[in-house]
C-alpha cells in the first residue's frame, strides 16, 4: 500500500487511465446521444458518491446541452426529490426509492444511466430491473469489478479499480466527456 500524497494520487489516475477502454466510454457516449437525439428522457440514479454524480450529469447536460444546441435535453436525476426518496424508503423500502421513480416516469425506449462504484446497490439493481420492464436501455457506470450491475445493463462505462474515489473521480470525468460531445466542444 502507498501513502497517500497528490503525487501518488496523480501517479495512479495515470496508471488507471492506462487501463480503462476508451472505447466503451465512446459506446456509453453514443448511446446517451442517441436518446438524446430521439427525444427520450436520460434517467439518472446512483448513492452516495454516485448520487452526486448522477445529479451533477443532469445538471450539466440540461443546462449545457440546451445552451449549446437549443434543443431541450429531457434529463431527469432520480437523486434530486428528497420527498420522493424518503417517500419510498419510508413506505416501501430503502431499495424501491429508484425503481419506484423509474416505475413513474420512464417510457420505452428512454434510456437509465445507473452509477454505483461497487455496481451492487440493491436499489440501483431494482431501478436497472424497472427499466428493462418498462422497456427502457440501460447504461451502466460502475467500477471495481463491476459486480452484479453490469452483466444487467446493455453496455457499461467500467473503471477497473477497486479504488472509491479513483471510479468517481472517472465517472465524473465520463458524465463532462458526454457534455463535451453533445455541445460539440473541443478541449482547450
Amino acid at each position: 500500500m502507498t501513502t497517500f500524497t497528490v503525487s501518488n494520487y496523480l501517479t495512479a489516475h495515470h496508471q488507471l487511465a492506462q487501463r480503462v477502454d476508451a472505447a466503451t466510454f465512446q459506446t456509453g457516449i453514443e448511446m446517451i446521444k442517441a436518446a438524446f437525439e430521439s427525444g427520450k428522457k436520460i434517467i439518472t440514479c446512483g448513492n452516495g458518491g454516485s448520487a452526486s454524480t448522477a445529479s451533477h450529469y443532469i445538471t450539466d447536460w440540461n443546462k449545457m446541452v440546451n445552451l449549446a444546441t437549443g434543443k431541450k435535453f429531457r434529463g431527469v436525476s432520480l437523486c434530486d426529490n428528497v420527498g420522493l426518496i424518503t417517500a419510498y424508503g419510508n413506505d416501501l423500502a430503502y431499495s424501491e426509492v429508484f425503481a419506484g421513480q423509474v416505475d413513474a416516469l420512464m417510457d420505452e425506449g428512454d434510456l437509465l444511466v445507473a452509477v454505483s462504484g461497487s455496481g451492487n446497490s440493491p436499489n440501483v439493481l431494482k431501478a436497472i430491473e424497472s427499466a428493462r420492464n418498462a422497456g427502457g436501455k440501460v447504461l451502466g457506470v460502475v467500477g471495481y469489478d463491476g459486480g452484479k450491475m453490469m452483466p444487467k445493463c446493455d453496455h457499461s462505462v467500467w473503471v477497473p479499480s477497486f479504488d472509491m474515489q479513483l471510479c468517481e473521480d472517472v465517472h465524473l470525468m465520463f458524465g463532462h466527456m458526454v457534455m463535451k460531445t453533445l455541445c460539440g466542444s473541443t478541449i482547450n
